[in-house]
Order: C-alpha cells, then sequence, then structure tokens
C-alpha cells in the first residue's frame, strides 16, 4: 500500500471580470478495493455553489454555480489516497478466457456494450494491421497478447505533450509517430476492441518517484491516461502503454469512461468575448508518504 497526495490547480485568467457559466469537475475518484479516499478538498475562487453527482458510468462529478464575476478563476483539488497494488501480476482469469480467442458470455456482452465497439475510423487498415500483428498463434495465452500490445508503443511512438483538446484518431497516431498519453491509450483500447475484448478509458494521475520533491505545492506531475479491459474472472485490469504498466500502484484511477471527451477534468463556460480570455496554467503534483 502507498499513500499519495495528488494536487491538480487550474486557474483561468481574463483580460476583465466575466461571469462564469456551470463548470463540471471530474477530479474527485471513488473509494474501492484498491484506491482509498482518504480526504479531498476543493477550493474555488471566486466561490460557488457546489453540487455533486454520478455520471452514467459512476464518477464522481461535482457542478459548480458561481456568484461573483471575477477576472481570474481558480480551482484547486487536492486528494489524499491509499493505493494498494497487486502483489505480483497474478490475475484470476476465468478458464474460458485464458486463451484469445474467447466468447465473452450473452450478459457481458450486454453490460459491456459499446465498450467492444471501435469508434475511429481506420481508412487504411493502419490498426488493425498493428493489433493483427501480436496474434502469433490460435490460441494463444490472453494475457501474453496483451501484455505484448501494452508494451509495443514506447519504442516506436515518441511521447509529446499536447496541450490542444481532444484526442487524435489511433490511425493518426501510428502514422505520425508522436502522442500524449491519451493518444497512446486510445491506440491501444481501439485494438483490443478490433480484436474483440471490452475496453474503457481512464483519466487520473501517475505518480512517479522521480519527480518527487516532497512537497504537493510544486507542480511537476501532470495529468494521466490509460486503459483498462475487462477479462472475465479478473474484472477490470489496468494496462498503461505510455509508461508500460499493468495494474501499478502509482497510477491514480479518478474517472473511468467510454471515450476520453467523457473525462475532461475541469469544462465550462463564461459570458464575454474571446479576446477576454487571456489563458490557462494547470500545475499537478503527486507526493508519496515516507
Amino acid at each position: 500500500m502507498r499513500i499519495l497526495t495528488a494536487r491538480h490547480a487550474t486557474t483561468y485568467r481574463y483580460a476583465r471580470p466575466v461571469t462564469f457559466g456551470q463548470h463540471r469537475l471530474m477530479l474527485r475518484p471513488r473509494d474501492s478495493h484498491d484506491l482509498r479516499l482518504v480526504a479531498a478538498e476543493l477550493t474555488l475562487s471566486p466561490p460557488g455553489n457546489l453540487r455533486w453527482m454520478h455520471d452514467v458510468f459512476g464518477n464522481s462529478v461535482a457542478l459548480v454555480d458561481f456568484n461573483a464575476s471575477a477576472a481570474m478563476l481558480t480551482i484547486i483539488s487536492t486528494l489524499k489516497i491509499e493505493r494498494y497494488g497487486l502483489d505480483g501480476l497474478q490475475f484470476p482469469i476465468a478458464p474460458e478466457a485464458e486463451f484469445y480467442p474467447f466468447i465473452y458470455s450473452s450478459s457481458d456482452r450486454v453490460d459491456l456494450g459499446r465498450l467492444l465497439e471501435q469508434h475511429y475510423p481506420d481508412p487504411n487498415g493502419a490498426l488493425a494491421r498493428w493489433a493483427d500483428s501480436f496474434v502469433t498463434s490460435r490460441p494463444m495465452r490472453t494475457l501474453e497478447l496483451l501484455t505484448n500490445m501494452n508494451a509495443a508503443l514506447k519504442p516506436d511512438i515518441i511521447y509529446a505533450e499536447r496541450h490542444e483538446p481532444g484526442t487524435q484518431s489511433p490511425a493518426e497516431t501510428l502514422a505520425t509517430k508522436t502522442g500524449a498519453c491519451r493518444d497512446f491509450a486510445m491506440v491501444f483500447i481501439e485494438a483490443t476492441r478490433y480484436l474483440g475484448f471490452g475496453a474503457r478509458f481512464v483519466s487520473g494521475y501517475l505518480y512517479d518517484p522521480a519527480l518527487d520533491r516532497g512537497d504537493a505545492t510544486q507542480a511537476v506531475a501532470a495529468t494521466h491516461a490509460w486503459a483498462e479491459v475487462y477479462l472475465p474472472g479478473a474484472g477490470w485490469i489496468e494496462y498503461d502503454p505510455t509508461d508500460v504498466l499493468i495494474a501499478g500502484e502509482n497510477l491514480i484511477r479518478v474517472a473511468v469512461t467510454r471515450d476520453p471527451s467523457q473525462a475532461i477534468p475541469i469544462s465550462g463556460s463564461y459570458t464575454g468575448s474571446a479576446a477576454d480570455f487571456l489563458g490557462m496554467t494547470v500545475e499537478v503534483a503527486v507526493t508519496a508518504q515516507n
């Protein structure tokens, strides 16, 4: 078990005071057997009326209606969690799913629904060819297939932060050989869906010991994204193709969704002209308790 603190500070600046529309925040994880939320603090400036809800995926979402106009909007989330990692990568997969290909039960297929479907075009079949290259025999061990896919992107794709909104199509990421963590995740997710697996998108934070300065106010981390694949008997297993991690205790899960567009940490609006917006800064720090 590891005790981690994640501080996520977002600041929007404007040329003059503006009026804010409702903001939607996905910054608070759910308690689970592998992630216990010890404390959570949300600081808003200007202050606002806060209402909590669960979205269609069961994620914890805060809706904020701000009370005043301002030239600066600051949203700071501070989380203290206990993260429990697996003792080795021993997953109790159901016997019928130990080897690929396998067929989900009829009830699992109904419940997985669109998590089994590809969401992005693959006009030249590049993603399909990439996914098929890992199926070296039929049958083959399911975990071997997924482990090999999870480790294959980092050597070939250059990691590059992208500050523009949205996610590249997997075909574009494979063609340009560059992408952010959300792009890595979507290549893996779409490839596993193509092969018949149920997969979903995960957003949150990554604890990197090399970046831990022991001070949660020192921004040296970033938001992170990875994937989960559903395997009968084992349930949802985390795969991080950006850092080549599997079910790692350094992954802090905040939200799980079908598509990255549903997992935006902060979204909202303001009333004013486009010229009023001067920019935004995002500072993230993740530290461990010794």
